[in-house]
């Protein structure tokens, strides 16, 4: 496994609360999610855990079905920092596959925290697809966890272009009060009897 362990405190596992659903298919080749186990003669039935989604989804307006179904039951959320080698593959691969996603850009406290909850770590890249948590990049196990959310294979849905988050710029640091006043005083035009231009000034030249 190949990931990036921020050099932050870690905090216990937090997971929400996830809800137990069921896709399967019927005699007439009906797919259907449900939160009641199948019937007996269901055919290619998967238990799935689906995690309330902390943040908006990823706009799926005007996507293939499978996809907006898809996304529909488990949202995606990759969690990346900057200069991250392994978080450009794992959007890569995303994009590559046309999935639709929310990309967190973990900078800040609250992005933190909300990583912990969600791996118990802070751990980058970490993907969610649903209830389920991968930490760190690995490809197989990303193509697993978009099979069994019933993501189309690569090549089945147009790919994507989706971005890296741009970091938000730092804030500026305020200056002291001391050093306020001295830039304020430098700035200021010179005044007084004998500041250039003034009548003092200008008598003692003549001498």
């Amino acid at each position: 496994m190949r990931s990036v362990i921020f050099a932050a405190l870690l905090g216990a596992a937090c997971a929400a609360s996830a809800q137990q659903l069921y896709r399967w298919t019927d005699d007439q080749g009906r797919v259907h999610v449900t939160d009641t186990p199948p019937p007996p003669t269901a055919k290619a039935a998967q238990k799935k855990q689906v995690a309330p989604a902390s943040a908006a989804p990823a706009e799926t307006s005007g996507l293939p079905y499978a996809v907006q179904l898809a996304a529909k039951d488990s949202p995606v959320t990759l969690y990346t920092a900057p200069d991250c080698a392994p978080c450009g593959e794992a959007r890569s691969l995303l994009n590559g596959r046309g999935v639709p996603f929310r990309e967190v850009l973990v900078a800040d406290e609250s992005q933190q925290e909300e990583l912990r909850k969600v791996a118990g770590a802070l751990a980058v890249p970490t993907i969610s697809v649903g209830g389920s948590v991968q930490k760190g990049f690995e490809e197989g196990a990303y193509h697993a966890l978009l099979d069994i959310a019933g993501y189309p294979k690569t090549g089945d849905a147009p790919p994507r272009s989706q971005a890296a988050p741009k970091p938000a710029p730092p804030a500026p640091t305020p200056a002291t009060d001391a050093q306020q006043k001295a830039d304020e005083e430098a700035e200021a035009p010179a005044s007084g009897p004998y500041a250039p231009g003034s009548s003092a000034t200008g008598k003692r030249q003549r001498k």
